[in-house]
């Protein structure tokens, strides 16, 4: 097909609601490292990595390889056969979390997925309902996702899930209480009290939120910000949800996850994209006490594919091996670097922000 034929069937095709960038969408036709190709051959540095997912670039071979292999062996089994691919990497994860605490895993198919599954979770663990999320987040594209979710671009298919608040978001340059970063009293982490006060039975299920606001506009909270509200969070009986799908496995530089930059221990995490570095795969991550809460049956058809995990285990592997968490540290370090010299010299830009190559 034509590049004409590809974008005219996408839209008689697909729902309308399937967003595009530009009137004219990149059709993509190949890609190779961090590099991409349109179906018109142009060759481009590719910058969004499929919104924030290939982490190890377009078909590294040290990815590939692996999953050509595993689908030649084995490419489905479901959850209810142990398998080898999804014990290795379910063990893997095991050793890298903050403190090495999470070690229990459950394994889907995306980041919204993962999300539903922490909050259902911390409802059942806690007995309580409401879930304290933050404006401008962005949590993925299911009914009750939408609700976490603080911008009402991605909120059009409500009526959402009931228990779900929304406290002032840690927005440093537009502060929503028109203060400086240094005189502020970090005002922002004291609404999530005031939120719980006030607009929740005062006993909470969890507190979610993504160290770095992905879909917000990258917005990263101030040092203090999470510690401060994690004893919140544990004052009013709540979990602290990490919610990871951009955040994660290395992207922040240094530190396998977002959250280990502000010092604190989370109940949960949930991640994706990067995990997969395009493979479809979704990861709540917990302590055994808490996922000891689920009973009853618990079955996922594709969560926890033998293809997907070994996907996943060999990205893992790689960011290892190649040092990438310091790579994007360092490279990170020196854009911002640029990025700032720009911002001196062009009052156009009010503001340079993110983490790592993040």
């Amino acid at each position: 097909m034509t590049k004409e034929d590809i974008a005219r069937k996408y839209k008689e095709f697909l729902f309308p609601s399937v967003t595009t960038y530009y009137s004219e969408p990149l059709v993509t036709d190949h890609a190779s490292m961090q590099y991409l190709w349109d179906a018109d051959g142009k060759k481009y540095l590719d910058f969004f990595g499929g919104i924030v997912t290939i982490s190890v670039g377009h078909t590294n071979p040290k990815v590939t390889s692996k999953i050509k292999a595993q689908v030649d062996k084995l490419q489905h089994a479901s959850t209810v056969f142990p398998n080898e691919a999804i014990v290795s990497l379910a063990e893997k994860i095991s050793q890298i979390t903050p403190g090495q605490k999470l070690s229990k895993s459950y394994f889907t198919n995306s980041g919204t997925e993962a999300n539903e599954t922490a909050v259902q979770l911390a409802r059942v663990h806690t007995g309580s309902f409401e879930i304290v999320a933050l404006r401008h987040a962005y949590s993925g594209r299911s009914q009750l996702a939408q609700s976490i979710t603080g911008q009402n671009t991605w909120r059009k298919s409500l009526p959402g899930g009931m228990g779900v608040v929304h406290a002032l978001n840690p927005y440093c340059y537009r502060c929503p209480f028109g203060q400086k970063p240094t005189e502020c009293g970090i005002e922002c982490a004291k609404d999530v009290e005031a939120v719980i006060q006030t607009t929740t039975s005062g006993q909470i299920a969890a507190f979610m939120a993504e160290p770095i606001q992905g879909l917000g506009g990258f917005i990263t909270p101030p040092p203090e910000y999470f510690k401060i509200v994690f004893k919140i969070v544990k004052d009013y009986g709540g979990l602290f949800i990490s919610d990871e799908v951009q955040t994660g496995w290395g992207r922040t530089g240094k530190k396998w996850f977002g959250i280990e930059q502000w010092e604190v221990v989370p109940d949960m995490i949930t991640a994706a994209k990067g995990l997969g570095n395009g493979v479809p795969i979704g990861a709540t991550i917990t302590t055994p006490e808490i996922a000891a809460s689920f009973k009853g049956l618990q079955i996922s058809t594709f969560g926890g594919n033998p293809v997907t995990c070994t996907a996943a285990r060999a990205v893992i592997d790689v960011i290892e091996a190649d040092n990438l968490r310091e790579n994007a540290s360092t490279v990170g370090a020196y854009f911002r670097q640029r990025l700032e010299e720009l911002q001196d010299r062009h009052s156009l830009i009010g503001d340079v922000r993110g983490m790592g190559l993040m």
